[in-house]
């Protein structure tokens, strides 16, 4: 017979997994260590995320497709009563965090991890019109089972969603999910950092064995529209970090947003209508493509009467290669539109075939690709299995995803890290990862 601990993770990641029961364990142990013994010990968790396809459609209110994974983060919580909130974690090099409970909270220095907590009590706090009770936290992230950090799979939002979920849970605040989505991004206005609403809505929409269709529009209510797709079930996602960082990606980002909204001035001519590039999604590429130019740049656009926005840092010289970009975006739309059908259908070939297309666009248009990732992604390409593959996040460097049989799975890594070490003198890091279901509770000790 399973134990309460036992039972409880099986209900969430769907298998008998030892690693996870000693993990939690250990965790479980830790908080009676630091914090001793008491009331009822309450354990939430929140995954962090990969996108399938669709890259750099969601600040153009495009469509893409993130996967939660089974990588989370886990915090173990109880109530005080004396108004003070105490964070510790179970890895070393984290120093405490201790603040009193408040609606304003002030931030400590830049960079430290506390502010995510912080930034969380004073937004849910100012939404609710009151104040959580005092609280000890212990929080659980450390790979391979916790969400790797830096690789662009949303450690941080994963963090931000398991405390935000945990102090709706000890104050007994009921926030609908798509108001709670709102508020977990405009926490992380607090620290410094702000994003769209795709890292937030996988980690609490995130179901297991599933990818999340997701319209990055907000319809009249304010809600997107989304649906869950089972994902093959003889597959397995495996994640690939190049080590690899741009030293200026904030610049070469914002000449693409650059480049989108020039695309919208200039296509707002024909189509007074349009807002966004998704706009004109079922207009024919053929018919959009003359009115583009092949290249510009900010100074040039905004003589015309073009307006690109507020985007620090942006080179009003560098070239802005409209028509590519633009391109990219129109179809990647549809890529990932087809993607939806191939998961209905089950045509895991053809699914493989659009990740391996959202690369090239990725590379030739968007032009975000750079030497390490194309032998990430080559190699994958020549393991018998791997049906496709493709450059995830932001670009420049980062994370390689790809779809393989889980029959391939040995073989991927061995010919990848061969590969690449080869290639480049770095070992890569390589991360099996599944669908796994969204944030909530784990269960009560």
């Amino acid at each position: 017979m399973m134990t309460a601990l036992e039972s409880a993770l099986y209900s969430v990641y769907g298998v008998n997994d030892p690693e996870q029961l000693h993990r939690y364990t250990i965790a479980l142990a830790a908080f009676r260590k630091t914090f001793g013994e008491g009331g009822p010990i309450h354990v939430v968790r929140a995954p962090g995320r990969v996108n399938l396809i669709g890259e750099h459609t969601d600040y153009n209110h495009g469509y893409v497709m993130p996967v939660a994974l089974d990588k989370d983060v886990v915090i173990v919580a109880r109530t005080r009563s004396d108004g003070m909130i105490h964070l510790h974690n179970i890895e070393e090099g984290f120093a405490p965090v201790i603040f009193p409970v408040a609606s304003t909270v002030p931030p400590a220095p830049v960079g430290d991890w506390g502010n995510y907590l912080r930034g969380a009590v004073q937004v849910f706090s100012q939404y609710m019109g009151t104040t959580p009770s005092g609280m000890d936290l212990l929080a659980v992230g450390a790979p391979p089972q916790g969400v790797p950090r830096g690789a662009g799979l949303s450690s941080s939002t994963a963090f931000t969603v398991a405390l935000a979920s945990t102090l709706c849970l000890l104050a007994g605040w009921h926030i609908a999910p798509e108001q709670l989505i709102q508020l977990c991004s405009d926490s992380e206005w607090y620290i410094g950092t702000r994003g769209g609403i795709m890292d937030q809505f996988a980690s609490l929409f995130g179901e297991r064995g599933h990818a999340l269709f997701l319209d990055c529009r907000p319809m009249a209510n304010q809600n997107f529209r989304h649906q869950s797709l089972p994902l093959p079930a003889a597959c397995q996602l495996l994640i690939v970090d190049s080590g690899v960082h741009h030293n200026n990606a904030r610049g070469e980002f914002n000449q693409r947003v650059a480049a989108c909204r020039a695309g919208v001035g200039l296509l707002q001519r024909q189509y007074p209508h349009m807002t966004h590039l998704r706009d004109v999604q079922s207009v024919a590429w053929e018919e959009l493509e003359p009115l583009l130019p092949l290249e510009s740049n900010a100074d040039h656009l905004q003589s015309e009467g073009i307006s690109l926005g507020e985007l620090p840092g942006l080179d009003v010289h560098a070239p802005l290669y409209v028509r590519a970009c633009c391109r990219h975006i129109w179809t990647e739309n549809q890529r990932v539109i087809y993607a939806s059908d191939t998961l209905e259908s089950k045509n895991v070939t053809a699914l493989g075939q659009l990740l391996n297309a959202a690369h090239i666009s990725a590379r030739d248009d968007y032009r975000i690709s750079c030497p390490e990732i194309e032998v990430l992604v080559q190699s994958a390409q020549e393991v018998d299995g791997a049906y496709g593959a493709r450059l995830t996040g932001a670009g420049w460097g980062g994370c390689m995803i790809a779809l393989v049989h889980q029959d391939a799975v040995a073989d991927f890594q061995a010919h990848v890290t061969a590969r690449y070490t080869a290639t480049t003198g770095q070992v890569p890091a390589i991360f099996p990862c599944r669908a796994g279901p969204g944030a909530g509770l784990v269960g009560q000790f």
